[in-house]
Formats: structure tokens, sequence, C-alpha cells
């Protein structure tokens, strides 16, 4: 591949072939954790410091466009650097293999999940999972709150927001409606309070020319284009209504391939604040509603999620497959079949929206090279996203502390589990103060939860 370091800085390096752009979005998949922080991280270093196939004002430009946007932004960042690139086909290379490693991966350990999951061992691992889960639940609100909580008004909204989900049960979809319509008014009547924060900026260092530099021109076809845009918006509403269709056809309205086509489709509009905003509709959803899955095997599956590269939004793949599996969708000698169709049914609908908002937006975007900004309702969303995070680590914790405790307004009985209390407060230390990573979190908190087991079980 090719590898910038050796090129002068004043020289633009070589255009990378379709196959070695290929073979680089197939590697970033693979090693893609850390979440949408850590996965951007590795897209600049390796796309702006290393190979500079785009310079850094560029690749922030389309990062900024890619935040307020709903779904996972990394992924769509890929699928737009992938566009400009190599046109349509580069994009749906770079942002479908920036998804397929995690699917595979996640769909495998799924199955050994449901397989082997009552195994003494695997138990403890997942006991002191979960204890983890819910630090890294509760430290994502914090990180997330101490950025766009700016204002007691922001606060306000937040815990508006975290009141209506936890305490009244307010569908999710309705306190992202609510908080647009607080942006939108706020904004014109208050606009101190709803300004914007701003995008990402570009840091002072040069790191020297980039195929895609500044003042490259737009390529041809990247340029703004209604018919382009039409076409694409046709062709992408025509699979969803094929797809659709046919699991209609086959299954009826009710079949569960067609409701989970339809619930992830409205899971994939409401991802504003990333897959920990979204989270809590799909639990609503998946376990509370339809009964997909169970609590425990929801953070189950979150913890899974945190540990595949890729979006941390996949964890919807393990919902689907929990999903396939437990209904026998295809009667019960074929339960890895159904889960493997349920993974992918609800994969395809949950990212589709992401590859439509790049290719129609992104020539919008590229005709205009001015620095983006979050508009109101967005500021107003992104406050009521904290607070609805808070209340998942409360569902986790609810489950995980006082396995008796379904919701916070009922009756606590029974004992309180101190030791995963303390592993939850020491998980959360561990993140906030020492700054270590979510995969070693996970990994030694499985340790010792499987070493809890073996002293006290």
């Amino acid at each position: 591949m090719t590898d910038s370091h050796d090129i002068p800085k004043t020289q633009i390096p070589p255009q990378p072939s379709f196959m070695e752009a290929f073979w680089y979005w197939l590697r970033l998949g693979f090693i893609s954790f850390g979440g949408p922080a850590g996965q951007i991280a590795i897209m600049h270093h390796d796309l702006v410091e290393k190979k500079r196939w785009i310079s850094e004002k560029r690749f922030l430009h389309a990062l900024n466009y890619c935040m307020v946007l709903p779904g996972p932004e990394a992924q769509q960042l890929a699928t737009y650097i992938g566009w400009l690139m190599h046109r349509t086909w580069g994009g749906l290379v770079a942002g479908g293999l920036f998804v397929l490693p995690s699917l595979l991966i996640l769909m495998g350990l799924t199955y050994v999940y449901l397989t082997y999951g009552e195994q003494p061992a695997v138990v403890g691992v997942f006991y002191g999972i979960k204890p983890a889960v819910v630090a890294i639940v509760l430290f994502a609100a914090y990180r997330i709150g101490s950025r766009a909580l700016k204002n007691q008004w922001l606060w306000l909204i937040s815990l508006a927001s975290f009141l209506a989900i936890a305490v009244f049960n307010v569908p999710f979809p309705m306190i992202v409606i609510t908080a647009v319509i607080l942006g939108y008014f706020g904004g014109h009547y208050f606009p101190t309070v709803f300004s914007a924060q701003g995008g990402h900026k570009a840091s002072a260092v040069y790191y020297g020319r980039a195929l895609i530099d500044d003042d490259t021109p737009t390529p041809a076809h990247a340029n703004l284009s209604k018919r382009y845009m039409l076409n694409i918006l046709v062709v992408g509403l025509g699979l969803w209504c094929l797809v659709m269709g046919l699991l209609f056809l086959r299954y009826g309205w009710y079949g569960t391939l067609t409701q989970m086509g339809w619930f992830f489709t409205k899971a994939a509009l409401l991802t504003f604040g990333g897959a920990y905003a979204v989270l809590p509709y799909v639990y609503q959803g998946a376990v509370d509603y339809y009964q997909w899955l169970t609590p425990t095997q929801m953070i189950d599956g979150f913890a899974l999620g945190e540990t595949t590269p890729g979006p941390l939004i996949m964890v919807v793949a393990f919902v689907g497959f929990v999903g396939g599996w437990s209904q026998q969708l295809f009667g019960s000698i074929h339960p890895i079949t159904a889960g493997v169709a349920a993974a992918s049914i609800v994969t395809f609908f949950t990212f589709l929206p992401s590859f439509l908002f790049i290719f129609i937006g992104a020539p919008l975007i590229e005709s205009s090279q001015g620095n983006l900004k979050l508009t109101a309702p967005l500021i107003a969303i992104t406050a009521a996203v904290v607070g609805v995070i808070l209340s998942l680590a409360l569902f986790f914790a609810a489950h995980v502390f006082k396995p008796e405790l379904i919701y916070i307004h009922q009756l606590i009985v029974g004992g309180i589990d101190f030791l995963a209390v303390m592993m939850a407060l020491v998980g959360f230390i561990a993140l906030f103060r020492y700054k270590l990573s979510v995969i070693k979190l996970i990994f030694v908190s499985g340790f010792i939860g499987y070493l809890a087991t073996l002293v006290l079980g």
C-alpha cells in the first residue's frame, strides 16, 4: 500500500487504485476498536497523516457533516471518503467493510453465547462484565454531558428527558421530537442558549500536500447533481421497499422479521448522539415490547458489542440474532439459520439510511466548503440524549445490582449485589481517573468475575 512518509510534503501522493483502497477499508473493518472517537482517530492517522489521501481540512469538513446526521458517524465518514475517492462503489465498499467484519464476528460470538452461555465459566465471565457495562454507560453520559450541557436550560432539557423515559416511560421518538421543537423555537427566541458549540477544528500541524487537498477542485462525480441525488433516492427507497415487501409477502406484517425491519428502520433515523442514545429505544422495543430478548441478554449483548470492531450500534445484530434464535423462525432444528437471517435483516435496515444520507447529502456539502455548525434543534437533541443515556445506565444497574428490581419506581425487595456495585464503581473510576480503555476494562472485569465465581460459587 502507498505510504506517503517517503514522499516530500510539497508533492501530491499518487492516486490509490480501487483495490488498494479496498484492502485498506477491509483492514480498517478488523481494527476499528475504541468506539467512534477511536475509529475516527485511526482514520485520521492513516488517511490524513500517513497516506495523505485527504487533507485535514477536508477530512474534518466531512466529519462535521457526519456528526449532525443520525447514524454511526465513523462509518458514515468512511463512506464519505470512499465515495469522494472512488465514486459510489468506493463509498459502498468503505462503508460496507466498516460493518461486515463486526457483523460476522458478532454473529459468531452470539452463537457461542447462546450455545455455551450456561456453562459456569461463561456465566462467571459475564457476571464480571455486567458491572463494567454499567460503568461504561454511566461514563458515556458524563463524557457527552460535560461537552453538551453548557447552561442551565440545557441541563433542564436533559433532566426532563431522563424523567420522561425513566419514570413515565415516554417513547424515545417522542423525546427526540420534543427536543427538536424546543430547539427550533428556542434557537429563534433565545439564540444564546442554543448557540452552536462548533464543529471539529483543524490542528496547526501541517502533514504535507494531500491527494484531496484544501484547494483541490471537487471531483466531477461529487458535483451537485439533482439527477444523481434523485437516482440514489429512488434506488435506496426501492431497495427498502423490495426487502420489506418480500418480508411482508412471506411472513405478513406482524411476522418477526418484518417487524424487525420496520423497528430498526425507525431506530436508524433516531440515532442522534450515537449508539448510546438509541440503545434505550432498542431496549424499550426489543426487550419490553417485542420481547425478542431478556434484559440480561441485552446487557450481555452490549458487552459483546464493545469487544468487537466496528460501530457500537452493531449490538443490534446481537438483538436480531437472539430474537431470531429464540423465536424459532425456521423451526427448532434451524436456530442458527434463523439467527443469521435476523441479524442480517436488522443490519440491512439499520445501515441503509446511513448510505443514503451520505450519497445524497455529500454533494451538497462538497458544493459549499464552509464550516458546518450544529443547529439549535440538534443541540437540544444532544442535551436530551444525555438524560436518555443516564436512564440506560439506570436500566442496566437495576438488573445488575438488583435483579428483582425491574423499574426504578417499583418497591425494592431482596438483597443488593454489593460486589457488582463495587466493581461498577471501580470501573467508573478506572475510566474517569485513569483513562482505562473500554476493551481492557471489559476483559479485566470478565476475568475478575470468573475468579469470583470460582471462589464464591
